[in-house]
C-alpha cells in the first residue's frame, strides 16, 4: 500500500496574545504526536493579537486535523493553512563564520553580496552575517559557507502572510 504524501505545510493561527495560548497550542500537537518543525510568534498590528507561524510535516488528512483541532482552541480567533496560496514567506539566519585567512574573509564578503546578507559583528577570526530569506535561500548560502567553518548559528522559523494581491483574507475560526 503506497504511503499518503507528506509535505510542509505553513499553518498562521492569530491568537489572544495572552498567557498560556501558545501553551496550549503545544499541547495539542505533542499530545497528538504531531511534529512541529519550525515556530514563530510575534504580536500583530494589534498588541492583544499574536501570529503563530508554524510548519509542520503531515499529509493532507493529517494537517486538516491539526487545523480543525486549533480551531476549538480557545484562544485562537483564526487558523489559515497557506501552503498553496501565493505568499510572502522569510526566515532570519544569524551565522557566525571561521574567517582566519585573507582568502576566508574575500569568500565570505564575496557570498554575502551575492545572496544580499551583511555583515552585522567581526572579530579578529569570524565574521557574523545577517540574512533574511526564504527556506532554499538561507539553505543555499548555509551549504555554502559550511566548508569555512561554522561556529554558531541562530535561525528563526517562517513567518509568512498571504500576498496582497490575492485578496485573500483569514478563514473564519
Amino acid at each position: 500500500m503506497e504511503r499518503p504524501l507528506h509535505r510542509k505545510h505553513v499553518i498562521s493561527v492569530l491568537v489572544e496574545n495572552q498567557p498560556g495560548a501558545l501553551a496550549r497550542i503545544i499541547e495539542l500537537f505533542s499530545s497528538r504526536g504531531y511534529n512541529i518543525e519550525s515556530l514563530n510568534v510575534g504580536r500583530t498590528e494589534d498588541p492583544t493579537i499574536s501570529r503563530i507561524t508554524m510548519v509542520a510535516k503531515g499529509d493532507e488528512h493529517t494537517i486538516e486535523q491539526i487545523v480543525k483541532q486549533l480551531r476549538r482552541i480557545i484562544d485562537v480567533f483564526k487558523v489559515r493553512d497557506l501552503t498553496d496560496k501565493k505568499k510572502l514567506d522569510r526566515e532570519l539566519l544569524i551565522v557566525r563564520i571561521n574567517v582566519d585567512s585573507n582568502e576566508k574573509k574575500e569568500e565570505v564578503k564575496r557570498l554575502v553580496d551575492i545572496f544580499g546578507a551583511q555583515i552585522v559583528d567581526l572579530s579578529q577570526d569570524t565574521y557574523t552575517v545577517e540574512l533574511t530569506g526564504d527556506e532554499e535561500q538561507i539553505d543555499a548560502f548555509l551549504e555554502l559557507i559550511k566548508p569555512l567553518g561554522i561556529r554558531e548559528m541562530a535561525r528563526t522559523g517562517r513567518v509568512a502572510m498571504v500576498r496582497a494581491l490575492q485578496g485573500d483574507t483569514f478563514d473564519e475560526k
